[in-house]
């Protein structure tokens, strides 16, 4: 008899031992690049989450709306081995689904394992995803688990249309713009935003759904963002990211077009020397202040205008709403109670850190255009201030009398209500997919 419990009790010991492992950091070496970018995807998680759940306060009647949840979640699962060991060191995320980024009112504190959705249970995190997107979209309060058996209730929360979304940590630089879902570049997290400037992002980019949406829709757009794979970015853009961009069209070579005009301008700002000046700011000198000459400045921008015209696909159609999105921004900025400036300030930050691919850095037009919006509020003053003692106007007007040679050529993508609007700098590289000539007149 007791032969026979003695087995039965190694027999369930063995049962034990055989469940599911979980990647841990061993401390192996790992790719320290993709390490950092996995840091920086968890960062600008937790700076987006509780601006999204900020912009929902708009409750604009007019947008489009999505649902969001008060949590971001990651997963390692579909990595490779020694991935998995970096997304245990980056953000102690393994194979399950962890929280990651959390907004004020979530039910979910940081770091929480969920192992079921709805009623569905599975260690599997990309399975989960699905679930936990399926469950979000449905609009209405459910169940999810964790490993302590106990259900929270979740509640998505509704919001304009335009999921505002990092890119994946081993395609860091990666940027693409789409009526549903945008994907920004990590180096957004260098320019460390506040509270109000990532604010700013996420209204931008539900702005640029409101405002360039229609444009975007009459584009034959073949690879289309849908089904699984796009449920996925919507949650965790790290999840098998590689097949995300193929599938999803956010692929490395739309990125890589406009990677090479930053190159090649970046080093062109490294060649022009980086001394800075002190600059007047309005009255007087700022203390000890440090600021970029007038042609680091115009470099920046210009560099900033070359990203803009070397986008390609659905994302250089989306480009021709820039400046409406901003505009849209600012406004809603204004109606949250909200510092209406912050894109003011999120772009001095970026051009100081001279991080110019990516769409929150203004070209010459779009700064000019957003200051005649900030003046005509009685803000031209503080936007002077905030840029250093330059004026927009003054800026557009040198860098239109000292055009890129790389950029010679210009792509119009006109409003029959707004002749103009969308015309801008095609760049150093031309467009990898062209747009037909019928989609280009029709809003």
């Amino acid at each position: 008899m007791i032969r026979l419990l003695l087995l039965a009790a190694l027999a369930l010991l063995a049962g034990c031992a055989s469940g599911p492992k979980f990647t841990v950091d061993d401390g192996r070496p790992v790719d320290e690049p993709l390490l950092a970018g996995m840091r920086a995807y968890g960062a600008g998680e937790r700076l987006i989450r509780p601006a999204i759940a900020r912009s929902a306060a708009l409750k604009d009647k007019d947008c489009d709306k999505q649902w969001e949840l008060p949590f971001a979640v990651a997963t390692s699962a579909g990595w490779s081995e020694n991935d998995r060991v970096a997304w245990a060191r980056a953000l102690q995320v393994d194979e399950r689904l962890t929280v990651i980024a959390v907004t004020q009112d979530s039910p979910l504190p940081m770091g929480t394992r969920i192992n079921h959705v709805a009623g569905q249970a599975s260690d599997d995190g990309e399975r989960l995803l699905e679930w936990l997107a399926e469950a979000r979209d449905n609009g209405k309060p459910f169940t999810v688990g964790t490993p302590g058996g106990k259900g929270v209730r979740v509640a998505p929360f509704e919001v304009c249309r335009g999921y505002t979304r990092f890119a994946p940590p081993n395609t860091p630089q990666l940027q693409d713009y789409h009526w549903l879902l945008s994907l920004h570049p990590l180096e957004l997290t260098q320019a460390e935003p506040t509270p109000d400037e990532a604010l700013w992002a996420v209204l931008w980019t539900q702005g640029l759904s409101e405002e360039g949406g229609a444009r975007m829709k009459t584009y034959h757009y073949a690879l289309k963002i849908g089904g699984t794979l796009y449920n996925l970015a919507t949650l965790a853009s790290g999840v098998k990211a590689a097949a995300l961009a193929a599938d999803a069209a956010l692929s490395a070579a739309k990125s890589a077009a406009a990677n090479v005009a930053s190159d090649i301008l970046k080093q062109q700002l490294i060649e022009q020397g980086k001394a800075l000046a002190a600059q007047k700011i309005r009255e007087g000198l700022a203390d000890a202040a440090q600021q970029l000459t007038r042609q680091q400045v115009v470099s920046v921008m210009q560099a900033a205008a070359a990203n803009r015209g070397a986008l390609s696909g659905i994302s250089r159609i989306a480009a021709t709403a820039f400046e409406r999105a901003d505009a849209w921004a600012f406004t809603r900025m204004a109606a949250l109670g909200a510092p209406p400036l912050a894109g003011f300030t999120l772009h001095q930050k970026l051009l100081e850190r001279r991080l110019a691919t990516n769409a929150f850095v203004f070209d010459a037009d779009r700064l000019a255009a957003l200051n005649k919006v900030a003046a005509a509020r009685g803000f031209e003053a503080e936007v002077v201030a905030i840029l250093g003692g330059f004026r927009a106007d003054t800026l557009l007007a040198q860098i239109g009398a000292m055009p890129l040679a790389s950029a010679q050529d210009s792509f119009a993508f006109d409003s029959p209500d707004d002749p103009g609007a969308g015309r801008f700098s095609r760049g150093l590289v031309d467009a990898l997919l062209d747009m037909p000539a019928e989609s280009a007149r029709k809003k």
